[in-house]
């Protein structure tokens, strides 16, 4: 099979912790009345022509040196880091441009604003692309777009989803940037520069999810609803804390550790979220991160098994109580009472 990534690096195995790429119902969303809410996205709209950041992803004369130097486990690390935030930010890339090609009749004002997100997207994953090259590297974006697999979102999971991922991605970058701000010598390489920035489009498109989102009451104001927003809330917490856990020595590199940065952006992204969906997490459980830690750990054995086990059987046999172990966990962590956001709400405005 042909690699994504040129000069022979092959790209990580695709597993359900990797970035995926998405379709939707595109019929659903040209029937979605947003009279509710029209005031809001024209605000929205308005943000994103500005294009604030129009100028901002402009390479420097800093990236213009040999990155030899680095140490060989933080380069692949890294080099993995900027592969896996490109396939994100193309995949994003993708929808939003055909969402705004499939509304642009249906519903103008929405299709606009899937554009001019679309465009901050391909500037995202185009910048990321060339910082791979700095590393004599190139992620095959055409091909990429043909060898993954979509997965079919309904709107309203497409709604929650990324909305939530715009939103936990602003508190990424924006907690990278001030860690890097206040202790430069751990900034590895330029791009960090750029991450305050950069989370103000990740903010603004979250900005436009939650307008869809409060345009639409029936996705927040039932009991249905309720268990899909806690559904998601843990699936976008879960997946980021195993897959950061399991890269803690990238983190460690830029002065981080894993775990704290990961409890703050859950933290931070949970209040965010308490402020559109009906409940947010109990994050402050003493039992939450405790059932989190458990299922880095499982996720961490069953890599073990994968890379030191060859017999398909018997790798097969010893997952099977990591898988049993890593469901139990977050199944306890689904069933966890959750906050009403009104009362969580009050108390971080």
């Amino acid at each position: 099979m042909q690699n994504t990534i040129n000069n022979n690096k092959t790209p990580a195995k695709e597993t359900l912790l990797t970035p995926r790429f998405y379709t939707t119902d595109f019929e659903e969303m040209a029937k979605l009345d947003i009279s509710l809410n029209l005031y809001e996205f024209e605000s929205v709209l308005q943000e994103f022509r500005a294009d604030y950041n129009k100028q901002h992803f402009i390479r420097d004369e800093e990236f213009e040196q040999t990155w030899e130097n680095l140490d060989k486990k933080t380069k692949a690390l890294f080099i993995e880091f900027l592969e896996r935030s490109c396939t994100a930010e193309f995949s994003g890339f993708l929808l939003y441009k055909e969402l705004s090609r499939k509304l642009q009749y249906s519903n103008p004002v929405i299709a606009e604003c899937f554009l001019l997100m679309s465009r901050d997207e391909a500037r995202h994953a185009g910048f990321l692309n060339k910082a791979i090259g700095d590393f004599n590297l190139s992620l095959d974006l055409g091909f990429l777009t043909k060898s993954r697999k979509y997965t079919f979102f309904s709107p309203k999971f497409i709604f929650y989803a990324t909305y939530l991922s715009e939103k936990i991605g602003y508190w990424r970058y924006i907690t990278i940037y001030r860690h890097l701000e206040k202790h430069p010598q751990h900034r590895i390489y330029p791009i960090f520069k750029f991450f305050e920035n950069w989370c103000q489009d990740e903010n603004r498109h979250g900005d436009f999810f939650a307008a869809l989102l409060k345009s639409q009451p029936q996705f927040l104001n039932n009991l249905q609803s309720r268990l899909w927003c806690r559904f998601f809330l843990l699936s976008v917490f879960a997946t980021m804390y195993l897959n950061d856990l399991q890269r803690s020595d990238f983190y460690k590199s830029i002065g981080l550790d894993a775990r704290q940065y990961d409890m703050q952006v859950i933290r931070k992204t949970n209040e965010n979220a308490s402020r559109i969906f009906p409940v947010a997490l109990n994050v402050d459980h003493p039992l939450f991160f405790k059932y989190l830690d458990e299922c880095a750990t499982q996720n961490k054995n069953l890599i073990e098994i994968d890379n030191q086990e060859h017999n398909i059987i018997t790798k097969y046999i010893k997952k099977i109580p990591l898988y049993l172990g890593l469901s139990k966990n977050l199944l306890q962590l689904y069933l966890m009472a959750p906050i009403n956001s009104s009362k969580l709400s009050s108390t971080v405005r």
